[in-house]
């Protein structure tokens, strides 16, 4: 599952680098259904949804990521 999730994100990454944030958004979806309170996950997800100009959905999993991890470093 792990592996799963791991590749999920690089796909996701590699999308956000290409400018694609719909297609980057589905694959960190599919990571935050796996591990829900992961805050690295939903600190990308929100990444995804601020390229889109979806922000207060972005707001919403960067204020989550946060609570999560207060010292969450990467929470936009």
């Amino acid at each position: 599952m792990e592996s799963d999730i791991s590749d999920l994100v690089k796909k996701g990454d590699q999308l956000i680098i290409d400018g694609d944030f719909e297609k980057a958004l589905s694959f960190f979806e599919q990571a935050v259904i796996m591990q829900p309170n992961n805050p690295s996950l939903l600190n990308k997800k929100g990444i995804a949804l601020r390229g889109l100009g979806r922000y207060d959905e972005a707001l919403e999993c960067f204020n989550k990521s946060l609570q999560l991890d207060p010292r969450d470093l990467d929470a936009s």
